[in-house]
């Protein structure tokens, strides 16, 4: 069963975003509100860009966000359906967004790329410059591999080494989302949209294991990268890789509260000290 692209909320034409990441949002919260079930096809791309009248060219782009964030497959002559299992991946976007409610808002992530923390700052960020939201200040401090360094992972499948060629892939991967999240933050303090907005990049030489986000110092999402075999072209050559793969991590939540009998606050206290002590020790500027 097929639910009808009227079932779905109007586009903003007063939104500043892009009608692409707006019909993302649109279907995104159908999807949490289970208007679209597990396992339901989505509305062809000819119907969705009629329903919002756009090019179909938007629409894909609106749908390869959703596959990006693991919300829905695509299958080739099928069309786009919603995952059967939608809430894990997904949960930590709401609480990044409601951390951004409170007067100061502290972001740490420790990870490889930054490629999933970019995306879940754009729609928060977004609403601070359209007045949405109002922040005192904003802080993000991200620590990453050092790249420009032999590494364990990722490399290539075959030989198992440390390869200058795939560290270089890995870089720009991780070039455009950090530069993504530091103009933007930059945008915020020029433009004095907030009355304090930095952030900052380090790196280290431990190898990319895990992600973390400590959220307001109360919340810490935590998962481990699995390692995934697949296929990336480098140097205009088709190249099989073994890479610390963040989009299929599971994160696991906890967050201080009055519960007593929860290790959660002592949790949270753990994963913050371990990053200051990352952060202050063996840690480096990021050489953009």
């Amino acid at each position: 069963m097929t639910s009808e692209p009227e079932d779905l909320a109007d586009l903003d034409r007063d939104d500043p975003r892009p009608p692409s990441q707006q019909i993302a949002n649109v279907i995104r919260a159908a999807i949490r509100t289970r208007k679209f079930q597990p396992g339901e096809r989505l509305p062809s791309q000819h119907d969705l860009a009629e329903r919002f009248d756009v090019a179909r060219e938007t629409v894909k782009s609106a749908l390869r966000i959703l596959r990006d964030e693991r919300l829905i497959v695509t299958r080739q002559g099928s069309g786009a359906f919603v995952r059967a299992q939608t809430e894990r991946p997904v949960g930590l976007r709401p609480h990044i967004e409601a951390a951004f409610d409170r007067p100061h808002v502290a972001i740490d992530f420790a990870g490889f790329s930054g490629e999933t923390l970019h995306g879940v700052l754009t729609e928060p960020l977004d609403k601070i410059r359209a007045g949405r939201l109002t922040p005192e200040s904003v802080t993000i401090r991200i620590l990453l591999p050092d790249v420009d360094k032999p590494m364990a992972l990722p490399c290539p499948a075959e030989t198992r080494a440390d390869d200058p060629a795939v560290r270089a892939r890995a870089k720009r991967i991780t070039h455009r989302h950090t530069e993504g999240i530091l103009a933007a933050v930059r945008e915020l303090a020029h433009f004095r949209l907030v009355g304090e907005a930095k952030a900052e990049v380090r790196v280290h030489r431990s190898a990319p294991a895990f992600k973390l986000y400590i959220l307001n110092g109360e919340e810490v999402f935590f998962g481990f990268y699995p390692v995934v075999e697949h296929t990336v072209t480098i140097d205009g050559k088709d190249v099989g890789i073994f890479d610390p793969m963040g989009k299929d991590a599971i994160l696991f939540h906890r967050a201080i509260s009055e519960d007593e009998t929860s290790d959660a606050a002592q949790y949270v206290e753990q994963a913050r000290s371990w990053f200051d002590s990352m952060w202050s020790t063996i840690a480096r500027e990021y050489q953009q």
